[in-house]
């Protein structure tokens, strides 16, 4: 593993799974069918085509909000999963420590700053 000690390393496993089981729920609440047994969140009644335009926007909100939420927990799981291979806190690009004080910040992080610096330039 990486240059970091047992404590950092529960510590930020700890800070993941955290983060993971938060977008769970928020994935849970977005997912469970409304009532009406709808599959969108907001549902259509009929009534003016303002009002019609409002629940089109707050359902494709809501939707984008869900896979946003479904790509971030993807990104939780790989993080976990390098714990389990020994690979969690090495750079994806060059094989170097990603330093402690970014993992603490993004410890989902797959880069180190120097990497991620040059990657964002491109």
């Amino acid at each position: 593993m990486a240059a970091l000690d047992q404590g950092q390393l529960a510590q930020l496993r700890a800070t993941l799974e955290a983060r993971l089981a938060a977008l769970s729920g928020l994935n849970d609440v977005a997912e469970s069918p409304p009532a009406g047994g709808r599959d969108l969140p907001v549902s259509e009644v009929e009534t003016s085509p303002a009002d019609k335009a409002t629940v089109r926007l707050l359902n494709d909100l809501a939707l984008e909000a869900a896979g946003h939420n479904a790509a971030q927990m993807q990104v939780m799981r790989k993080a976990l999963a390098k714990f389990e291979d020994g690979s969690y806190g090495l750079c994806e690009e060059c094989g170097n420590d990603i330093g402690y004080s970014r993992l603490q910040a993004r410890p989902e992080a797959r880069l180190c700053i120097a990497c991620q610096t040059r990657f964002e330039k491109r």
